[in-house]
């Protein structure tokens, strides 16, 4: 595991998302409906935009220009247009900082991190 600073968890928005580069690739690091925290790959699978700035809903993230979203701990769009899952990648908190693995992706229940 190659784990790497991504940001400050006080950087996110609650119920929201902030987009950051690691190792060229980019990610989403977002916040859900209740405080849990994932990085899954921040372009979306239909049209090549940054998930980040689409909305957050529980558990999900919409993109902004045509609506698809995906689950935030498995990647898999659950709406249209989109038909391909993003990555979801390890995430962990040390102290504030996100810590994320963007060498491997992850199965679904063990993306999301609570903050305590």
């Amino acid at each position: 595991m190659s784990l790497q600073k991504a940001c400050a968890a006080a950087d996110i928005p609650a119920s929201g998302a902030l987009r950051v580069l690691l190792e060229g690739v980019p990610v989403a690091v977002v916040r859900d409906s209740e405080g849990g925290l994932h990085a899954i790959g921040d372009t979306c699978t239909h049209a090549d935009v940054s998930l980040a700035e689409g909305e957050v809903d529980d558990c999900s993230i919409e993109c902004w220009l045509h609506g698809s979203r995906f689950d935030l701990r498995t990647g898999r769009p659950t709406s249209l247009p989109a038909i391909r899952p993003v990555p979801v990648y390890s995430l962990t908190l040390d102290g504030d900082d996100v810590l994320v693995d963007v060498t491997t992706t992850i199965n679904a229940g063990d993306t999301a991190a609570k903050e305590s």
